[in-house]
């Protein structure tokens, strides 16, 4: 249905027709008389009743995602929820090292006088006196089982690990040193019986515990005329290096003092 702003544009498109069939048929609209009916269009009628619901159309394409929205605002920390189960003990921990010695506490009371107190020290004496009798024991089982000697020197090998200090108090206990082998022959001597005991190295009688880089004796005297270093000894390896050992080839390393093994004592013939 057209709108009444169109019916000016109609009307003067049928008067424009009229006036081109006037010039094209002149001569028959002159002896005949027609009628031009103007058709007008009607009032504008009533809206129709709403349609039914059309069928849903095709999905259309997906679209591009949407940008990444800002981060919101961390929320208020919740309530602290109730305690859990008590789980089991664990595995008890390694055991921690010895803390320092406490302060020394105060003398006890005296105790009472008994009867037994004179037999206690009796036991007590002749337990050292035991102990005594078995350490000189062990050393003659040793002696008897073979010594070695130059013409000046016996030496002993003691298959008993200890370290250098201790080795040497035990020498020094029974009369002599650990060996210093001043010469060829003796350092021989010395070699031989380590390979005979079926040992690598024992423990001589050469330090610089006094003077770093300066080896001398244990009885202190200074090393002037006879050394058998291996080739690179002494090196003094990782600064602790400050004793010395003879292997089986009778060369003489310098070793750390700590570490046990056995050693050779010396003790002059003059002297026993």
């Amino acid at each position: 249905m057209l709108e009444e702003k169109q019916f000016p544009s109609m009307i003067l498109l049928s008067v424009m027709s009229l006036l081109m069939l006037q010039q094209t048929h002149g001569e028959h609209l002159a002896e005949e008389s027609c009628t031009v009916q103007i058709l007008v269009p009607g009032l504008k009628g009533e809206p129709g009743e709403k349609g039914q619901k059309g069928t849903p159309g095709r999905p259309g394409r997906l679209g591009p995602p949407g940008e990444i929205g800002q981060l919101g605002l961390k929320g208020h920390k919740g309530l602290m929820g109730r305690y859990g189960k008590v789980g089991p003990g664990g595995i008890k921990g390694v055991k921690g090292d010895m803390g320092d010695p406490g302060p020394r506490g105060p003398n006890g009371d005296p105790g009472l006088p008994t009867e037994c107190s004179s037999m206690r020290k009796t036991i007590g004496e002749m337990d050292i006196l035991v102990n005594q009798l078995s350490s000189e024991l062990k050393f003659i089982k040793n002696a008897v089982a073979g010594i070695k000697e130059t013409d000046s020197k016996i030496y002993l090998l003691v298959k008993e690990e200890k370290r250098y200090s201790d080795a040497e108090v035990y020498c020094q206990t029974r009369g002599g040193h650990l060996a210093m082998p001043k010469d060829e022959g003796a350092n021989k001597v010395i070699a031989g019986y380590i390979t005979e005991a079926g040992l690598n190295r024992v423990y001589i009688g050469i330090h610089d515990l006094q003077v770093e880089g300066v080896f001398t004796y244990v009885d202190h005297s200074s090393m002037t005329t006879f050394s058998k270093w291996r080739k690179g000894e002494p090196n003094n390896a990782y600064d602790d290096e400050d004793c010395a050992e003879m292997v089986a080839s009778g060369e003489w390393t310098d070793v750390a003092c700590n570490p046990t093994m056995c050693f050779v004592c010396e003790f002059d013939k003059d002297s026993i």
